[in-house]
């Protein structure tokens, strides 16, 4: 009879010592930094908005949206309309920001988000773009100057910007040197509010389509090889089942938008939220089909329960772009929506986030430059909604590869390239 105690026991003691050793956890809070709510901007802007207490020059709402430049530890962020819900002629803006991460150990790193630029939004004629909510024309059309940016992604040519609009719903392309909006991506009708109103309730009371009042294309994505965006509504529309009779939001069926960059083709596709009075803040591309999804409640500090991002793939779903009307819970028969699974959950204990300090409105997202140890970094970070007590905070994640298999960093190519010079020549046409 063979006898392997000895074998037995060295294997004990290895999965022993391996039981002792720290485990790191796939998804990972690194560190945190903040903009205080009272830094000002480079625009030159001076004197207060209408409320009387908001300089025009004040950083703020810069969570919105974050993007990556692909160079260095450069990114561009896009407040969203302003103070005071679209009261005030805040003038719509891009900032360069840098965000320099230096660890301070395995897990500990410190971050610096500093805003070096102040570029304003404009059309060919210099006409500002502004988040007030009067500034609309009868039709809701693009020459209209009101607007509300909800999410951006720089181009694969790095010179321009897409932009994606809460109030038409729109996506613009801007170029970042000179803030001129260069073109418009046309959505499908569906989306559009066909009788817009500076009053929510008269809007509501005047369409029975198109997006709900302030909850139009709250995220935007962009493939890996910049070919494609996917614009993400925050709640379902109108004719969708968003609202009920009472006008609470009980609808659980969102439209994703896949736009094709070059020919403008459209595809659509359901996203289920997890709970009715949930939206969607943000959405970013992890491949050509996968993709992270922001999905959040509206509620601040320890009365948070929903901040979780989603792993979510298109790659079987259907196209519903011919179906008008959604049912306002549940698959309409022969629609497959896109699949999804909990990535981060970001009131989980294990981060040390929760509480009474947590920001109600988590909104930007963005992957970084990878880590020195291979790991992948995220940014999450909050819309501070203009208020000078409360900071822009930065919250990094290091994600293990294992975790997002098939990551692809977003290709930004040089501007000096062929393809890249004729399509800048083409946009300032």
């Amino acid at each position: 009879m063979q006898r392997n105690f000895p074998q037995k026991r060295l294997g004990l003691l290895l999965a022993s010592l391996l039981c002792t050793l720290p485990v790191q956890a796939a998804v990972t809070f690194i560190g945190e930094g903040s903009i205080p709510g009272t830094a000002t901007d480079q625009s030159g802007l001076t004197g207060l908005l209408e409320d009387g207490v908001t300089p025009h020059n004040l950083i703020g709402g810069l969570g919105s949206a974050l993007a990556y430049t692909g160079k260095g530890q450069r990114y561009i962020a896009t407040p969203d309309r302003g103070p005071a819900d679209g009261a005030t002629s805040y003038i719509d803006r891009f900032y360069q920001l840098d965000i320099k991460l230096k660890q301070q150990s395995a897990n500990q790193y410190l971050v610096e988000p500093t805003v070096t630029r102040t570029t304003l939004m404009r059309q060919a004629r210099k006409s500002y773009f502004t988040g007030s909510a009067a500034a609309f024309d009868a039709v809701n059309s693009p020459d209209s100057l009101r607007f509300d940016p909800e999410g951006v992604r720089v181009s694969r040519c790095g010179h321009s910007a897409f932009v994606s609009d809460e109030y038409g719903p729109f996506v613009y392309e801007f170029d970042l040197e000179s803030g001129k909006r260069l073109r418009s991506v046309n959505l499908p009708n569906k989306f559009l509010t066909d009788f817009p109103s500076v009053t929510p309730g008269v809007e509501l009371a005047q369409n029975a389509s198109g997006r709900q009042s302030n909850r139009g294309m709250e995220g935007l994505a962009i493939t890996p090889d910049g070919r494609k965006l996917l614009g993400i509504m925050q709640s379902p529309l109108l004719q969708d089942g968003g609202l009920d009779a009472a006008a609470k939001r009980v609808g659980t069926n969102i439209r994703i938008a896949e736009i094709d960059v070059e020919s403008g083709a459209v595809r659509e596709f359901l996203y289920a939220l997890d709970k009715k009075g949930n939206g969607v803040s943000e959405i970013l591309a992890v491949n050509e089909h996968e993709l992270l999804v922001l999905e959040r409640d509206g509620k601040p500090g320890a009365e948070a329960a929903e901040k979780k991002i989603f792993k979510i793939d298109i790659s079987a779903a259907t196209d519903i772009r011919g179906i008008k009307q959604l049912p306002q819970t549940g698959m309409p028969v022969g629609v497959t929506p896109v699949t999804k699974s909990l990535f981060l959950n970001l009131l989980d204990p294990a981060h040390g986030l929760a509480g009474a300090s947590f920001p109600e409105k988590i909104e930007g997202l963005a992957f970084g430059p990878d880590l020195a140890d291979g790991r992948h970094l995220l940014l999450v970070v909050n819309d501070n909604d203009f208020v000078a007590t409360q900071p822009t905070r930065v919250f990094a994640f290091a994600i293990d590869g294992y975790e997002l298999p098939g990551f692809q960093a977003q290709q930004v190519h040089a501007e000096h390239s062929g393809e890249c010079r004729k399509e800048k020549e083409h946009a300032d046409d």
